[in-house]
């Protein structure tokens, strides 16, 4: 009896410790450098909204923020190892709505993109352009698509990657458009659009800041936005849908992401330090350069569109046949 009484008071008395143990460290976060996950290559829009956060982040939390790209995979291979990470907040992941189109095109996904992260927050939403070469004989969505048709499926399209939105984008209006186009993928949006200027690939569903600076010069022709509503950045530019293709909408967010267990307090420290950072005139501008614009929504209801859109992805993945190469 005494033997067991002892043994219970040891065990409560280790549970204590580590109770205490736990709630201190969450007190005192961060108390040392932060390392933000990008699963896509440097230079890319998600990389560089990134290093935007971190750099700012870095100011606000009082410890340094890192960005680490591991590229591949369409994001996946970040958000694996973000998944896998201790939950304390010291490894977080800064994504696309890619992680969302992953469950619809990989078929053993090693983690569960609902069950397995802890969302932190929206950090962006920005839209897409359709962008052509030059040698590319298309003004209008109409005519690229009566061009695409008469090429019976010999059209490539570039993206940034296996399960990115500029993937998906493209599957969809091969569906939506009645044609039929190659994907062919890259290691992120930078060295995607550097081999559409070069005419390498003809096509392209892009991020607009990226392309701008590239229909600005002429080296690229803009042929349509991917929102409902045309971008502020390409007045001239008219949408999908208004060209005809209707209800076509692929529009792309960012957000931040820790492993599931992390703990509500630290989820709160960082939802918190980074609705703050886009709040400040300084983050919105160099954000918004980078035509994304700054969101910060709460951990539940970036929770609930996260699950919403795994599912619209999900339908649009079955419905086009659309798998990882």
């Amino acid at each position: 009896m005494i033997l067991r009484r002892a043994r219970r008071a040891f065990i409560a008395a280790v549970v204590s410790i580590c109770a205490t143990s736990a709630a201190s460290a969450q007190a005192d976060y961060p108390n040392r450098q932060i390392r933000l996950m990008v699963g896509f290559a440097a230079g890319g829009p998600v990389d560089v909204t990134a290093r935007i956060v971190a750099d700012a982040l870095s100011g606000e939390l009082g410890k340094k923020v890192v960005v680490d790209n591991r590229a591949g995979a369409g994001g996946t291979l970040a958000a694996d190892l973000v998944a896998k990470a201790p939950p304390d907040g010291y490894t977080l992941l800064q994504s696309s709505n890619a992680l969302a189109i992953a469950p619809g095109i990989y078929g053993n996904l090693p983690f569960d993109v609902v069950k397995d992260f802890a969302p932190v927050t929206e950090v962006t939403t920005s839209f897409l352009v359709m962008v052509v070469h030059p040698s590319v004989p298309a003004m209008t969505l109409p005519e690229f698509i009566a061009y695409a048709k008469a090429q019976a499926g010999k059209i490539d399209y570039a993206s940034s990657g296996a399960g990115t939105i500029t993937h998906l984008a493209g599957a969809m209006f091969g569906r939506d458009a009645g044609i039929a186009m190659q994907h062919v993928p890259y290691r992120g949006s930078a060295p995607a659009i550097t081999d559409l200027v070069a005419g390498r690939v003809p096509v392209m569903f892009a991020p607009t800041g990226l392309a701008k600076p590239f229909i600005d010069s002429g080296k690229l022709r803009a042929i349509a936005v991917t929102g409902l509503q045309r971008a502020d950045n390409l007045p001239d530019v008219p949408t999908i849908d208004q060209q005809g293709v209707r209800g076509f909408e692929a529009t792309s967010w960012g957000g931040m992401f820790a492993p599931a267990a992390t703990p509500k307090p630290i989820i709160d420290r960082l939802h918190g330090a980074v609705v703050k950072i886009l709040a400040r005139e300084e983050t919105r501008r160099r954000l918004l350069q980078q035509e994304a614009v700054p969101r910060g929504t709460d951990p539940e209801t970036f929770r609930r569109f996260v699950a919403t859109d795994v599912a619209r992805w999900i339908q649009v993945a079955r419905e086009t046949g659309t798998k990882a190469e």
